[in-house]
């Protein structure tokens, strides 16, 4: 068994070494393919031996259950937000405050750094584990969510000892988790392939990743992290910002090696310049520069305002603009019948690509911006992948075409155009609109809702303009023969594609209800609803009282529920559904066994032995319940330091309060 053991952390110790390599020093000493060697080689022997499994082992980044919400941290330092200055003039006039405020006529050595465009996020390290994950939130509070970063492969779940470099006690260190622009084409790509709207820009993307409540999910698309400040610290003392990133580079944590220690405010300049036009070549997406003072005892000295420090500014770049022609306004139609304008443009380059579309957001846009077919318009992209028109740059009276009329009929069926009182949308009401038919199907079969595997756009076109499919219940009515007579459907793809029709009847409750594409519920929620009720015939018989009981669940999305249900035409599809065999029922519950059967447990605070999602998962495997929110049904609350609200709402609701050694005697780990 020693041997066993030192094995398993000899391959954990490689696969953290070439995890540096790869994510700090962008050196990588193997391939992938000898990387994921490894990493199966330390699966196999931790599947052999699961007592030797530790919290921070490579193989134990993604936990197994989804949150029920994030709870609440407070930072033990605020995470201020950065004044910004947008040109040269203001870079100076910023460093002749600084000098002022200090009382020096001697230049200020800076040090300048890309601005990540992602989302601030927080990490914090005990004796060189991590455990705890947060979004900077209002700077005062955030949200945990250490399990979608323990996710991400570029954060350590523990610092790296080398050489002389010792792990402090205690680390909160301060960055962007940010996503790349190729990985956020290839989800966008498979967005659209859903009929989900693309992310407007990697921020987005990033930051609906993060809120996302299955980790499993987050961890399916590859964030990444640089990591640019140190908060809480109990370590050797450090004198200059530069050489805290030396530190945070040494200890394991991705440090963007762009950065620059310069000795005046000239040299920010030159920086700054330096990356005007460098910065679209970069693999990720930033939206300007940060200028600190290098000194931590000058940054002492000047302090903070009540919103921003004093001894740092952000320098933003002029936003990517172009002029180009408005050719003509056409008109989409989403899967739930929602019309969106879009400009058709004259090929114009912007921020290194050509674009030749352009977001109009709302017909109520248009009006307001007076924009016409054969207007030229400033185009912005201004870090966004989606470029937008900005305003119309010419508007000459003689010839100019009249203004826009936002559609009366549905552009695809003829159907009528509603808008409902609280919506800037037009929506199609035509339930048979083959165009929001074909956004339906698209989504019933994408990879989160019934997973149909090769039901692509292409014989998605051609099924419903054919007629052969009306509703997704005919999917499941469709012969080998109707496939193979589709244009590129051969006998062997239209078999595998019957299999994958067959298939997905097994998907479950929490899947078909996403698949429905019923407004306001996602993925998330259709969990939810699915845990709740057990069976679409409950669920469909809920009273709008019953579904306020679920949690997410409001006053809008309950009536959006109860309408879907309402519907003879849904009914019928769901009765089709039923008949065809596809499974409108969530899988068993587990049996609760052991020590803490039927009890209810929440966390709060920062645990000192465990993760919390170990702490939960200790939990369940003794027959326990463990939430993320406190109700009257919660029978312990475990808080530790830095405990919230759900702190507060326990005491009020007479919940009974375990502090961390409480709870470890409570399930035989004390």
């Amino acid at each position: 068994m020693a041997g066993v053991k030192d094995r398993i952390e000899a391959l954990r110790t490689e696969i953290e070494r070439h995890n540096y390599l790869y994510y700090v020093k962008a050196a990588p000493e193997i391939t992938d393919s000898d990387y994921d060697k490894l990493y199966r080689q330390l699966v196999e022997l931790e599947n052999a031996h699961p007592e030797l499994v530790t919290p921070d082992s490579p193989t134990q980044r993604v936990g197994g259950q989804p949150l029920g919400e994030f709870a609440t941290v407070t930072h033990e330092m605020p995470m201020l937000s950065i004044d910004n200055t947008y040109s040269e003039a203001e870079l100076r006039e910023f460093d002749a405050r600084t000098r002022r405020f200090l009382d020096t006529d001697e230049p200020i050595e800076y040090v300048v750094e890309l601005k990540i465009d992602g989302v601030a996020s927080a990490v914090v390290y005990e004796h060189g584990r991590l455990v705890l994950g947060a979004t900077r939130g209002d700077g005062v509070t955030g949200d945990d969510i250490t399990a979608n970063i323990r996710t991400v492969k570029a954060i350590p779940l523990r610092l790296r000892v080398h050489g002389k470099t010792s792990v402090p006690a205690r680390l909160e260190a301060r960055g962007e988790v940010y996503m790349t622009t190729a990985e956020l084409a290839r989800i966008n790509t498979e967005r659209e392939k859903d009929g989900e709207p693309p992310f407007a820009n990697p921020r987005n993307s990033t930051a609906g990743t993060l809120k996302l409540l299955d980790p499993r999910q987050c961890a399916k698309r590859n964030l990444s992290a640089f990591f640019y400040a140190i908060g809480v610290y109990e370590g050797p003392g450090l004198d200059f910002h530069h050489r805290a990133l030396e530190l945070l580079a040494d200890l394991g944590l991705p440090v963007n090696p762009h950065y620059k220690r310069v000795e005046s405010i000239d040299g920010v300049i030159d920086f700054a310049a330096s990356w005007a036009e460098k910065r679209h070549t970069l693999p990720y997406e930033i939206d300007g520069l940060v200028v600190k003072v290098d000194s931590f005892e000058l940054q002492r000295r000047l302090g903070r305002t009540a919103k921003a420090p004093r001894f740092m500014i952000a320098y933003k770049y002029p936003a990517e603009q172009a002029v180009s022609t408005l050719e003509r306004i056409t008109v989409q139609v989403g899967k739930t019948g929602i019309l969106t304008p879009v400009a058709q443009l004259s090929p114009v380059q912007l921020a290194g690509t050509t674009v030749k579309r352009a977001s109009l957001h709302n017909f109520d846009e248009i009006e307001r911006k007076d924009i016409r077919e054969g207007d030229r318009v400033l185009v912005e992209k201004a870090g966004e992948i989606i470029p937008q028109v900005v305003a119309v740059v010419s508007k000459e009276k003689k010839g100019r075409s009249r203004p826009y009329r936002p559609p009366t009929k549905c552009p695809e069926c003829g159907g009528p155009v509603v808008r409902e009182a609280d919506e800037v949308y037009l929506r199609c009401g035509n339930l048979d609109c083959p165009a929001q038919l074909k956004e339906r199907l698209r989504y019933f079969a994408s990879r989160n809702a019934m997973d149909v595997e090769n039901l692509g756009p292409a014989v998605i076109e051609q099924l419903v303009d054919k007629g052969l499919v009306k509703d997704p219940s005919d999917l499941y009515s469709l012969a080998k023969d109707q496939l193979e007579a589709l244009e590129r459907m051969g006998e062997k793809s239209s078999a595998n594609l019957i299999d994958a029709i067959h298939e997905s009847k097994s998907r479950g409750l929490e899947r078909l209800l996403a698949a429905l594409a019923i407004r306001h519920v996602g993925t998330t929620l259709a969990a939810g609803l699915a845990g709740h009720f057990r069976t679409l015939d409950a669920l469909s018989a809920a009273a709008t009282d019953d579904l306020l009981e679920v949690d997410d669940v409001g006053q809008t999305v309950a009536e959006s529920i109860r309408n879907f249900f309402s519907s003879a035409r849904n009914r019928r599809v769901i009765d089709k559904l039923a008949k065809a065999g596809v499974s409108t029922t969530a899988a068993a519950k587990p049996v609760e066994a052991g020590a803490l059967s039927g009890k209810a447990f929440v966390f709060t605070g920062q645990l000192q032995s465990m993760p919390r999602p170990d702490a939960e998962a200790l939990v369940r495997s003794l027959g326990g319940r463990a939430s993320s929110s406190v109700s009257a049904k919660t029978d312990f609350l475990v808080a530790g330091p830095g405990a919230g609200t759900k702190l507060s709402k326990a005491r009020q609701l007479n919940v009974t309060i375990l502090d961390e050694k409480a709870f470890l005697k409570m399930v035989g780990r004390s």
